[in-house]
């Protein structure tokens, strides 16, 4: 019988944190294998079936290991509900391989390196975090739009550019109306971008709010310290002067003590 202290020592933060590091690079280069099977098809509608069929293969092969890595995290986790809780994402990537496309927000782990790397600010962490979360998206939404609407009768998303155009419009919330989904696909996708377009642009307007606040809240500051530095400044001054005038004082005393005590000439005479 296993020893319960012994499950307790397998599972603790420790060991999940050197999980993490271990296949944190291994996990990255999945998901950019994953890009490229995923992307490759789509790019080349002639590609032959023997490619089409290695490119199917290699996004089962990484729904495996991203499958196998979430619960080798759900057993080392010490609190696995709320493991689960905070990972629902990776759940769903993996109960529903029709969701692996959003394996891609792997991707996101560059950005962590990157912030270990380059220490960068808490608010430089969120504009490098969309940004590149945008880039992942528009690109990833532009290939499953024209995946689904290239071949459907009346389509106006023929090419990669086309679907690139309306992604950009569609997530900036334009909508020019010169390309749009027919397919019940294209229109959910729509409908998703739609939502994180209005998320991103609630992000950069939280972003520069935040940013001016803080650069008023500095300049006040600065102002308060310069302010602080001339009162300071001037306090000592009146400390010098002050203290020369009670020297000049202590030294007029100080002689005329001197001058009482001196005898008269005539005294001194007699």
């Amino acid at each position: 019988m296993d020893d319960p202290q012994t499950r307790t020592d397998a599972r603790s933060p420790e060991r999940l944190n050197q999980w993490q590091q271990a296949t944190e690079w291994p996990l990255l280069a999945l998901a950019v294998g994953f890009l490229v099977a995923y992307a490759w098809p789509i790019l080349d509608p002639d590609l032959s079936e023997q490619w089409q069929d290695v490119c199917a293969a290699a996004a089962w092969v990484v729904w495996f290991a991203f499958t196998v890595d979430y619960l080798v995290r759900l057993y080392l986790a010490p609190d696995r509900w709320a493991f689960v809780r905070a990972n629902l994402l990776d759940l769903a990537i993996c109960l529903l391989p029709m969701l692996r496309p959003l394996r891609l927000v792997r991707l996101l782990s560059v950005v962590s390196i990157l912030h270990r790397k380059l220490s960068v600010s808490a608010r430089g962490n969120v504009l490098l975090y969309t940004a590149v979360l945008t880039v992942i998206i528009l690109f990833v939404a532009s290939l499953a739009v024209l995946r689904a609407e290239r071949d459907a009768p009346g389509a106006n998303i023929t090419t990669i550019g086309d679907a690139s155009w309306w992604t950009l419009v569609t997530i900036s919330t334009v909508g020019y109306g010169d390309h749009y989904p027919v397919t019940d696909m294209g229109r959910l996708i729509a409908i998703c971008l739609f939502l994180v377009g209005i998320a991103l642009l609630g992000v950069i307007t939280g972003v520069l709010a935040s940013w001016f606040v803080k650069s008023i809240e500095g300049e006040k500051a600065d102002a308060e310290k310069a302010l602080t530095s001339a009162e300071l400044r001037e306090l000592r001054e009146v400390v010098v002067e002050l203290r020369a005038e009670l020297d000049r004082a202590r030294a007029e005393r100080v002689n005329g003590r001197v001058t009482d005590h001196d005898p008269e000439p005539a005294d001194r005479a007699d």
